[in-house]
């Protein structure tokens, strides 16, 4: 599997990875949920050269993660805002920080904490079954073969999973 080729791979985390896979990508849109918009507001805050923070936003912008939204006309200038798709990746930066704050914080902690708006609660992320609504571990799910599989492929149900 060549790192240009994911986007074309039958499975759906190398063709998500090809999107957002590289580190700057993740710490810009981590970024966007935190409200940051303007080319210059990434620049400054990330310390990422002109070259590859110009490269990652044309990526997220042609995958429809970003949208160019101008908000001045004279001289024309636009801002990143995330899209529906854009947006549907929260749970995945949510994953992530919430990873990071259980294995990877110091003693003083987690950075950031998160707040449920509506009750006021300090929250971390819990996967759920859409059906159930039971929660959900890596435990609780059989994996089985979906219309995008290659029948050329060995099915996943037919592979050992050294994970369980």
């Amino acid at each position: 599997m060549r790192w240009e080729e994911l986007d074309q791979e039958p499975c759906s985390v190398a063709r998500a990875l090809a999107v957002v896979g590289d580190r700057w990508t993740l710490i810009i849109l981590r970024d966007c949920f935190l409200g940051v918009r303007r080319f210059d507001q990434f620049e400054s805050r990330l310390g990422i050269t002109r070259h590859v923070l110009t490269d990652r936003l044309k990526k997220l912008v042609e995958n429809g993660v970003l949208a160019k939204v101008p908000y001045q006309e004279k001289p024309l200038r636009e801002e990143y805002r995330l899209t529906d798709k854009g947006r549907a990746l929260h749970p995945v930066i949510m994953a992530l920080v919430h990873w990071g704050n259980t294995y990877m914080a110091d003693e003083r902690g987690a950075p950031l904490v998160h707040i449920h708006k509506p009750c006021g609660h300090q929250m971390h992320p819990v996967t759920v079954c859409s059906h159930c609504r039971e929660e959900v571990t890596a435990r609780d799910v059989r994996i089985e073969a979906g219309p995008g599989w290659k029948t050329t492929q060995t099915s996943p149900s037919d592979r050992q999973s050294t994970n369980r």
